[in-house]
Parts: C-alpha cells; structure tokens; sequence
C-alpha cells in the first residue's frame, strides 16, 4: 500500500470519468486520493500540494503532442506555471508517427447537453435554451509541456521525435516475437495430438 502517496483526481466533466473511473481503480489498489472539482486543480498547484502532474493519452503525435481528455492542456499548462513536472503515461500502442503534430489530431465535439443536461434529457437545462455550447471531447497538450511520456518500453524524455519512434519499434518487435512464440507453441500442440 502507499501511504506516502495522495492522488488528486479531477473530476473530468462533463462526462466525470476521473470520478467514476479514475477513482474506481485507485480504490481497487487501496491508493489514497481525494476527488477535486477540475477548476481546483491550478489552486492545489498553487499551495503546493502536487508534486507531479500525471495524466494518460489517447494518442500521442510524432512530436510528442498527447492528445487526452478535455482539460488535460489545462493541467499541463498549470503545472508548468507552477514548476511542476508534466507526465503522460501511455501504452506505446496511442503512438502514431505518421501524425507529425497534434495540429493534425481531429477532436471529436460531444453534444450539447453533456454540458447543459448532465444527468440526461429529463433533467432541467442549467443554462437558458438559446445558449451556444462547445464540448470538445479531448484536447492537445503540446510536447513543449511535457516533462517525460511514460510507456512500457521506458521513459522517454525529449526531444520526442527519435525517442517515441524508438519506442514504438521496441514495441512492435515485442509483440511479433510474442506472436512467433504462440505460433510456435501452437505448432508444437498440434504436432504433440
């Protein structure tokens, strides 16, 4: 168990997955954490009560631009105004190299009422009826904010470019040799009947 550690957890709105989710899982691991509203985050910063800044990726540019959740170039940015490092941990798999840049990442728009109707359609809008709404689904978190991106082939610290391609070609070679391996075991079974 890690007693030395407190997570902070956005809450992730409109559709509250570090609520539901991230908070799900670090209770399934017995690791301290308090739920924040997400505007809390730059405060706690502020009062020195982070250490780091960790977040994953839903993808990851050939540059080193993560694109995650909305509010993650929020966190990002708040973390670098305060001197705090900024990590983004992924699986190699988000890594794409043939994106250059997250300027080349489309960003889903979610509808309106996740925002204005959270609890569902039977609810009472918040806000009036002819309000205009824009509900990004993810954002880009320029690598420039980034301290390391984190994935399972190692630490990668930039430039990112070299390093995420590295990475991605570990991974892939992994993986084939983990194929050939089955194949092989499989190969091995069915001469064995």
């Amino acid at each position: 168990r890690l007693s030395f550690v407190c997570v902070w957890v956005d809450e992730t709105r409109p559709r509250l997955q570090g609520a539901k989710l991230t908070c799900w899982e670090l209770v399934q691991q017995r690791i301290p954490h308090k739920l924040v509203v997400d505007g809390a985050s730059g405060l706690l910063m502020y009062n020195g009560k982070v250490d780091c800044v960790v977040f994953g990726a839903d993808r990851v540019a050939a540059n080193g631009d993560v694109a995650n959740k909305i509010g993650t170039f929020n966190l990002a940015m708040a973390a670098k105004a305060h001197g705090i490092p900024a990590y983004a941990c992924v699986p190699t798999s988000t890594i794409d190299v043939e994106i250059a840049s997250g300027r080349d990442i489309v960003i889903e728009e979610r509808c309106a009422t996740e925002v204005t109707q959270p609890a569902g359609k039977q609810q009472q809008p918040f806000a009036p009826l002819d309000t205009q709404v824009f509900n990004p689904a993810f954002d880009v978190t320029p690598a420039e904010f980034l301290a390391a991106i984190i994935t399972e082939e190692g630490v990668l610290y930039p430039p990112f470019g070299q390093n995420l391609r590295d990475a991605k070609a570990r991974a892939l070679e992994r993986e084939r040799a983990t194929r050939q391996e089955g194949l092989r075991a499989i190969e091995e079974r069915i001469k064995s009947l």
